[in-house]
């Protein structure tokens, strides 16, 4: 299969190139930049300028191929509602170009606030007006496409697809935690974090490329739910800090734009999509990742 990926430079995406190619696939990668299209034909991909704004761009790569892997997003969270529109848009733009033709689109979204008290599982939609709610409209645009002749399925990943060269949620906590002197948590820190390696990630977009049925909602979570207060002691040990509990109020004020996230809930099970797809998780996990100390050597 011929595959267009967006994001195919980004963490993500650098790990879902070689899984898919290992796999027998061939790759045309999105490139903003000389950059990312040096990086995509090193790694033995084609390159396919443009970017998500560029719809034609966007349209034309996937014309050209057999399926698409949609995991580009404006990673701009003081902007996160321009964020969420433009992935929409560009959303839209691949499924026209795959309309009625029945090959695979395979959308990365979240799992951050799809339900709160409980774990989620892949049957739940987010809330209206939960903090994930701006990107949901792009996840459902995407299943809507099934209806209409695309083999459509949303891939949610956790707050934490972790590993090395992670500039996430994560690498963002522990730039905070140094610059104020403290790994903080909100509350009693018991609120919890799903979490999955970023290899395992990309070998479930594989698999969803290649078998998930039109429609699916898909789970990629290795870890169901990590007590957010434990990540936070092991970047405190690991930089040398003391862990602190910060109030709700204060959250914002102390972890910036990622305080509307730290306090979030997120257990999550993906026992459906392992069922569906025989998905296996075999890396280590997050806190085994930050312990291996690779998260700490860089600013």
């Amino acid at each position: 299969m011929r595959v267009f990926v967006t994001g195919a430079s980004g963490f993500i995406g650098s790990a879902v190139v070689p899984e898919l190619i290992g796999a027998g696939h061939e790759v045309l990668g999105l490139a903003r930049s000389d950059a990312s299209a040096d990086a995509l034909t090193a790694a033995g991909a084609q390159a396919h300028r443009g970017s998500l704004e560029d719809l034609d761009s966007l349209r034309t790569g996937a014309a050209a191929t057999d399926g698409v892997v949609h995991l580009a997003f404006i990673h701009d969270f003081s902007r996160y509602e321009h964020a969420a529109r433009t992935d929409l848009r560009a959303i839209e733009a691949l499924g026209g170009a795959l309309e009625g033709s029945d090959r695979p689109l395979v959308i990365a979204s979240g799992t951050i606030a799809i339900t709160e008290g409980r774990v989620a599982t892949e049957r739940d939609v987010p809330a209206p007006g939960a903090v994930a709610a701006p990107r949901a409209a792009a996840a459902q645009a995407a299943l809507a496409f099934a209806a209409r002749g695309v083999r459509s399925s949303v891939l949610r990943l956790p707050p934490s697809v972790h590993g090395e060269g992670d500039h996430g949620f994560v690498r963002a906590l522990i730039d905070i935690a140094h610059d104020k002197g403290v790994s903080a948590y909100v509350g009693d820190g018991g609120n919890r974090w799903c979490a999955v390696h970023r290899s395992d990630a990309a070998r479930l977009f594989r698999l969803a490329l290649e078998k998930a049925p039109a429609g699916s909602v898909l789970h990629g979570v290795a870890e169901e739910g990590i007590p957010f207060r434990s990540v936070a002691e092991v970047i405190g040990r690991q930089l040398g800090l003391p862990t602190a509990s910060v109030s709700s109020d204060d959250a914002e004020r102390h972890f910036g734009w990622l305080g509307r996230f730290v306090a979030a809930d997120v257990r999550t099970s993906s026992a459906l999509t392992r069922e569906l797809l025989g998905w296996r998780p075999t890396h280590q996990g997050l806190i085994a990742d930050l312990e291996q100390g690779h998260y700490f050597g860089r600013r």
